[in-house]
């Protein structure tokens, strides 16, 4: 439907455009209607028929040929046409053919050439792609053109950059799914190898104190009831499962309340908790959540602090209310600092399993900040240093 239509559309173009220029006579309206007639119907037959058959050819520069040759054929057939009704003689013919052969010969060749850089191109974002498809996703194009063909070659360049970022997504989450269980194993391995040592002692009767057998029964089982409730809590953090109801809290009441908690640990091992505070420091939280926090990092703080070393907890108002938990220990090394808030995630050089816990007390500490509206951060050592801010009482005020 299309190609007659344009056909017409040409004739009607040519014949305004004789009609105009040649003031012609009847007898010339007719041949010039013939002529253009032809060459319409030749250009509308070949843009039928040569798409059809350029879609078969092998190669684009086979296409370039082809479709160039058919131009200049149509051209070359109406100049014979026009000569012949134009009476041209055979001499001047002859000469005007050898020309438009030169020409033929001659547009080939530049057609060819043009189009090398084309195919290459091509050729270039067809390699790419089969690369890709083989599992090659750092390969790119290198194609930089402005054309449909360069549009392509960026879209192939994303797409890989979109694949290799996701297989390296995939990648880091499965490091992180084999570290989980690494250190689920770990850490259950130990409790469970001194729960059946004592067992088997008991069983076997090879012992004279049952309760000292007992009590360290009961001590793992612990450790292994909080290395669940633990593993839970954190599962429920990240899939946001958990609803924390905000309120104005005294940040310098949690903090004192941590500290009496952790007071019977600290006495232990030799470790005096102290608390330095800006009066009343309000903030928006939850009070559990936060309570949680402050226990974490008091806990963390007092397992690695010095025989008789202090562990100080710093409250003060600002543009947030700002809570700084700092012991004596050897700290967090530069390169730990960056990741201490990783689940079971620990600093082999200053905190050790030894020391206690499976690597989740930071982890959820931040979990819970991060879900209140603050944010968290640990400074390397000397010293283990470890802040989180919540927003204000007064900046909710001044919000509402």
């Amino acid at each position: 439907m299309r190609s007659p239509l344009t056909a017409i559309v040409l004739v009607a173009i040519g014949m305004t455009v004789f009609e105009f220029t040649m003031r012609p006579s009847a007898a010339d309206r007719l041949g010039a209607l013939l002529l253009f007639g032809l060459m319409a119907a030749g250009i509308a037959a070949a843009a039928n028929v040569l798409p059809r058959l350029a879609r078969r050819f092998p190669s684009l520069k086979i296409t370039v040929v082809v479709l160039g040759a058919a131009s200049v054929l149509i051209l070359v057939l109406a100049l014979v046409v026009a000569g012949r009704q134009m009476f041209i003689s055979a001499h001047d013919l002859s000469l005007l053919l050898v020309l438009m052969g030169f020409g033929v010969v001659a547009s080939l060749a530049f057609g060819l050439t043009v189009s090398g850089p084309l195919t290459e191109d091509l050729d270039r974002i067809g390699s790419t792609s089969s690369a890709i498809a083989a599992g090659d996703l750092a390969a790119r194009t290198g194609v930089h053109r402005s054309d449909e063909a360069g549009r392509l070659a960026c879209d192939v360049d994303v797409m890989a950059d979109a694949l290799q970022a996701a297989e390296e997504a995939r990648r880091r989450e499965e490091q992180a799914r084999r570290a989980l269980f690494a250190a689920v194993g770990h850490d259950l391995r130990t409790p469970l190898a001194s729960m059946r040592a004592a067992v088997e002692a008991l069983q076997d009767g090879l012992t004279d104190e049952p309760e000292r057998f007992l009590a360290s029964l009961v001590a793992d089982v612990g450790a292994l009831g909080r290395l669940v409730d633990d593993i839970f809590l954190m599962a429920r953090l990240e899939s946001g499962d958990i609803d924390l109801s905000t309120e104005i809290i005294d940040l310098t009441e949690i903090a004192d309340e941590g500290i009496e908690v952790l007071r019977p640990l600290a006495s232990a091992r030799g470790v005096l908790p102290r608390l330095e505070a800006d009066g009343r420091v309000l903030a928006v939280g939850a009070p559990e959540a936060v309570a949680r926090v402050v226990r974490n990092l008091l806990d963390n703080a007092v397992r690695h602090s010095p025989q008789g070393g202090e562990v100080v907890i710093r409250v003060s108002n600002g543009d947030a209310a700002r809570c700084t938990v700092i012991d004596q220990g050897a700290g967090f090394s530069k390169e730990f600092a960056a990741r201490a808030f990783k689940r079971f995630t620990r600093d082999d050089a200053s905190r050790s399993r030894t020391a206690g816990g499976a690597g989740l007390g930071l982890a959820i500490a931040r979990s819970y900040v991060v879900a209140l509206g603050g944010d968290i951060d640990a400074e390397p050592g000397p010293g283990g240093r470890v802040s989180f801010w919540l927003p204000s009482a007064e900046a909710r005020k001044s919000a509402s």
